[in-house]
C-alpha cells in the first residue's frame, strides 16, 4: 500500500544507495522499488525519458494471428483476438508491463472468469514491485499474509512477470533505473547545491560603508537600512554612508552545478534511450548523419521493447486462453506490434505507380494498409 511506502530518497546519501542495491541484489527489492518510483516523481527529466521509451511502443498498433493457416488455427486466432481486445483498460496493463524497462520486472494479476463456458480475461490488475522478492532459486514469489517476509509462489497462470533482460544476471539489477541510481544522486546533490548558492548568493551583497566620524545612530540607520533594502527598495541614510552592491561572479564565467545536472541529464538519456541527441539542452547541434544513427539506436530499442512484450503477452496471456478453452496441446496464436519503419511516401508511391503500370495485381486492402489510409486498430474500432 502506497501510504506504508519508507521514501528512502529523502535525504539520500552514497552509503544508503548501496545499501539499498545489495538488499535488492539478495532479493529483497522493497526499498529499491521505492527508491525507483521516488526517482521518477522527482527528476523531470527522467521521468520524462522513460515516458518516451514506453509511449514509443503504445503508440503502435497491435495484433493477434493465427499460428498458422490451418482453419483451426485461423478460428482459434480470430476468437482469442476478440477475447484479447475486450480486456478493458488493455493499454493500461501494457504501460504497467513497460515499467519493467526502469525497475528490471513488472507484474500483473490476470483476474479470470468464465462467461458462457469459456475462460476469459476480466481483467489485468497491476501489482506494486514492491511485493515481490527472489529466493536463492532466483524464483519469484510475492508477500502476502500468509508470506510477508519469505513470499509464496503464485498460481499458476494467475501472475504475468515481464521482464526487461538488457543485460545478464538478476531481475532486480536488470532495470535502466539501477544503472542512472549514481548519476540521480550525483544530481540531486548538485540541484541541493545550486539551490542553496542561490539562496545565499543569489541577491548581491549589500555592503554599507560609514565614515570614521559617522554616530552610534548613523551606524544604526545604515544596518536597518541595507536589511530592509531587498523588500522595500527603498532606505533614508546620511551622506556620509554609502551603500554598495556586490554581485556573486562564477568561476570562467560557468555555474558548476548546472554543468554537472546537464552531465548527469546527458548519461541518464544514453542509458534510458541510448543517445543525448533528442534530449541534450546544452545547445549543441548534431548533424544530419549523427541523427540517423541515434534513430536507429532508437528504433532499435523500440523494436526490442516491443518483441520482449510480445513474447510475455504469448507466453503468459495467450498460452493460458488457448489451453484453458482448446486444450494445452493447441498451438498459440502471435501477438504482434506493428512497428513500421518511417517510409518516403511520395517515393513509394511513384514505386506503386510503377508496378500498376506494369500489371501487377494490387489490392485495395493492400494499399490502405501499406500508406495507413485505412487503420484497421482494434483499440480505435472498439472491437
Amino acid at each position: 500500500v502506497e501510504r506504508w511506502s519508507s521514501y528512502p530518497s529523502v535525504g539520500l546519501p552514497p552509503p544508503r544507495l548501496a545499501e539499498i542495491f545489495r538488499e535488492g541484489d539478495l532479493g529483497y527489492v522493497a526499498r529499491q522499488m521505492e527508491l525507483f518510483e521516488e526517482m521518477e516523481e522527482k527528476d523531470a527529466h527522467l521521468a520524462a525519458i522513460l515516458q518516451t521509451r514506453k509511449m514509443a511502443v503504445l503508440s503502435l498498433d497491435y495484433e493477434v494471428l493465427p499460428y498458422s493457416k490451418d482453419p483451426v488455427d485461423e478460428a482459434v486466432g480470430e476468437w482469442v483476438g476478440e477475447m484479447i481486445y475486450r480486456i478493458p483498460g488493455l493499454e493500461g496493463a501494457f504501460l504497467d508491463l513497460l515499467d519493467a524497462i526502469g525497475k528490471g520486472f513488472a507484474l500483473s494479476e490476470i483476474i479470470w472468469e468464465v462467461a458462457s463456458g469459456k475462460a476469459q480475461v476480466a481483467e489485468l490488475r497491476w501489482v506494486p514491485q514492491k511485493r515481490a522478492i527472489f529466493g536463492d532459486d532466483g524464483k519469484l514469489r510475492l508477500m502476502t499474509p500468509d508470506g510477508p517476509w519469505q513470499g509464496v509462489e503464485p498460481p499458476s497462470w494467475k501472475l504475468m512477470y515481464h521482464r526487461y533482460k538488457a543485460r545478464s544476471g538478476s531481475a532486480p539489477r536488470a532495470g535502466v533505473l539501477r544503472v542512472v541510481g549514481w548519476r540521480y544522486l550525483l544530481k540531486n546533490f548538485a540541484l541541493k547545491d545550486w539551490a542553496a548558492f542561490n539562496e545565499i548568493f543569489g541577491m548581491p551583497l549589500r555592503l554599507g560603508k560609514y565614515d570614521s566620524t559617522a554616530s552610534s545612530a548613523d551606524r544604526e540607520a545604515l544596518f536597518q537600512a541595507i536589511r530592509h533594502l531587498g523588500s522595500d527598495a527603498a532606505g533614508v541614510i546620511s551622506k556620509s554612508t554609502e551603500i554598495e552592491f556586490v554581485e556573486a561572479t562564477s568561476r570562467a564565467g560557468q555555474n558548476p552545478y548546472q554543468v554537472m545536472a546537464e552531465f548527469c541529464n546527458r548519461e541518464m538519456s544514453k542509458a534510458v534511450l541510448g543517445q543525448t541527441l533528442t534530449t541534450d539542452t546544452s545547445g549543441g547541434t548534431g548533424t544530419y548523419a549523427a541523427a540517423q544513427v541515434h534513430g536507429q539506436v532508437r528504433r532499435g530499442l523500440v523494436l526490442a521493447d516491443t518483441q520482449a512484450l510480445a513474447t510475455t503477452l504469448r507466453e503468459q496471456l495467450l498460452r493460458p486462453l488457448v489451453g484453458f478453452n482448446f486444450g494445452w496441446d493447441r498451438p498459440v496464436p502471435w501477438f504482434r506490434f506493428k512497428y513500421e519503419e518511417e517510409k518516403d511516401l511520395k517515393t513509394l508511391s511513384e514505386v506503386y505507380r510503377n508496378l500498376a503500370a506494369m500489371g501487377v495485381p494490387l489490392s485495395a486492402e493492400h494499399l490502405s494498409e501499406r500508406f495507413g489510409i485505412l487503420r484497421r486498430r482494434a483499440r480505435r474500432l472498439g472491437r
